[in-house]
């Protein structure tokens, strides 16, 4: 490769410098790695579909609501979408690096065993294999459902058996889609991607029309309202789901910081594809090329298309009704055009969601696939092209169907057991500590490991913003939701255990 086009490729717009290229190094990172279970047939557009098909999911259409009601203005709330994204974007950086330095299947965890030892990249594995991807794939699945439900003007219902069952359905008919094969997927995501970009587009559009209409028509009773009569950092009292306020005058700073994290756990949720490119960065043809540029280009569409859609959300409703909904979309539409167009916005919307379930999924079952290649779990889920022990001698699939029928099993017990936003909260507390030690060692190879091949380097300023925000997110997330920590930890202790008896041939 050309030194001038590796250059042109991996310059980055968010503080970052760049280490002196080599002309072959997309051919010197291939040694380092093992041998493969997938074949390298995806490109940049690829993997910018699969990330953006995961990031703009359901968490732009549903977390607003459990953002609001943690922070005293709508105007904070922007900010706290915004800080998201900037949190994501510098996350993803970092993962570039050690994507493209330390290539490898199954997410985090080959950093994690390069940088502190197997046992970390083993805890990693087992963390998302039974709590983090089966819990995203259970909160996708029931928004699918509550959306669907929200459309006919039924609330309040994501805790009936019926909504369950159906949410379990929906979960099965996108893992039987993803069991195809891997560029059935990708065709598959190319068009969620098209209708994820119309969905927000439309609420876009919708509140610059709002908007439109309010300035020449002062008078006119269009939209919320609230945007146009109260100021947007002015505190007010949130309304929440349960029918309480909160009066954020009468609480302590330390009671404020902890409603912050749980706000800030809303949006890292809604961005919680932002690490997602490095899961096939085995499968891209170029990775030290294609990763960067990947990731440089989708984090910050994401961010864009989220800010605009959450201003749209407070020009279309009232604020009050914002905070106490997980379908602010629908709701939104429907208030403005009409229970028809609410069911036509619930349906792209179901969409949406069953676009980043998709992907989800897929990135699911490589991280099963690159633990049991390391035989921390049975080496059955390595299995490609077919359900069973022996994978499929024809060629026509590549797809884990095992490792996807796992994922699928763990998930659908975390729907019949659990709920939005306990699940949401699970998933951040989980994620976040893997992804904090994640970029601290990165932090720490770069002084331990100064000649490793880097062909991608951000500024290490990028390194302590996210290291002090998501230590913060994760201690005070971790105070406020102590059942969800408890249950976190509890996994730990049990995959230890498992992990020494597997060492010791007892499993």
């Amino acid at each position: 490769m050309a030194r001038g086009e590796l250059d042109d490729v991996t310059q980055r717009p968010l503080l970052s410098d760049q280490e002196e290229p080599r002309d072959d190094i997309d051919a010197v990172v291939a040694e380092q790695q093992p041998r493969p279970t997938f074949t390298r047939n995806l490109g940049a557009i690829e993997a910018f579909g699969i990330v953006i098909s995961i990031v703009i999911g359901s968490g732009v259409f549903t977390s607003p609501g459990s953002i609001d009601t943690n922070v005293p203005s709508p105007g904070i709330a922007l900010i706290v979408w915004l800080v998201g994204g900037i949190l994501a974007w510098t996350g993803a950086s970092i993962f570039a690096e050690l994507g493209t330095a330390i290539p490898g299947e199954g997410g985090v965890q080959p950093y994690l065993c390069h940088i502190y030892g197997d046992v970390y990249g083993f805890l990693a594995a087992w963390t998302w294999i039974v709590a983090i991807m089966p819990a995203t794939l259970a909160i996708l699945s029931i928004v699918f459902v509550e959306s669907a439900y929200s459309a006919a003007g039924v609330i309040d219902e994501a805790g009936n058996l019926s909504h369950k069952i159906l949410s379990i359905f929906v979960l099965i008919l996108i893992s039987i889609a993803n069991s195809i094969s891997t560029k059935a997927s990708t065709r598959l995501n190319s068009f969620f991607v098209v209708l994820k970009f119309t969905s927000i587009a439309a609420v876009v559009v919708a509140a610059l029309a709002v908007v439109a209409v309010q300035v020449s028509q002062p008078d006119r009773d269009i939209g919320g309202r609230d945007w146009f009569t109260k100021a947007w950092f002015a505190y007010r009292r949130s309304y929440n789901p349960d029918g309480s306020e909160t009066d954020w005058t009468s609480l302590s700073q330390w009671e404020i910081f902890g409603h912050y994290s749980a706000a800030l756990y809303g949006a890292l949720w809604a961005y919680s594809g932002w690490d997602k490119a490095i899961y096939v960065s085995a499968e891209l043809s170029e990775p030290a090329r294609q990763l960067p540029l990947a990731i440089n280009s989708s984090i910050p569409t994401a961010i864009i298309c989220f800010l605009a859609a959450n201003a749209g959300y407070y020009i279309l409703l009232p604020w009050d009704v914002v905070s106490t909904t997980d379908s602010v979309a629908v709701s939104a539409i429907t208030r403005l055009l009409g229970k028809g167009f609410g069911i036509l916005a619930a349906a792209f919307i179901c969409l949406v969601v069953a676009g980043s379930l998709l992907g989800n999924s897929f990135v699911a079952s490589r991280m099963t696939v690159a633990a049991a290649n390391r035989s921390w779990i049975p080496r059955i889920f390595t299995v490609v092209g077919k359900l069973g022990t022996k994978p499929a001698t024809d060629g026509s699939s590549d797809a884990p169907v095992n490792a996807i029928v796992l994922s699928t099993i763990i998930a659908t017990i975390y729907i019949l057991l659990g709920n939005f936003r306990a699940l949401l909260t699970l998933n951040g507390l989980g994620e976040y500590s893997f992804f904090f030690f994640t970029v601290l060692g990165a932090a720490i190879l770069r002084y331990r490991e100064p000649n490793l091949v880097r062909p991608y380097r951000p500024w290490i300023f990028n390194h302590v913003v996210f290291l002090l925000v998501s230590g913060f997110v994760v201690v005070r997330g971790a105070v406020f939701a102590l059942g969800q920590a408890f249950i976190i930890v509890t996994l730990w202790i049990l995959g230890l255990v498992y992990y020494r008896a597997r060492q010791r041939n007892f499993i």
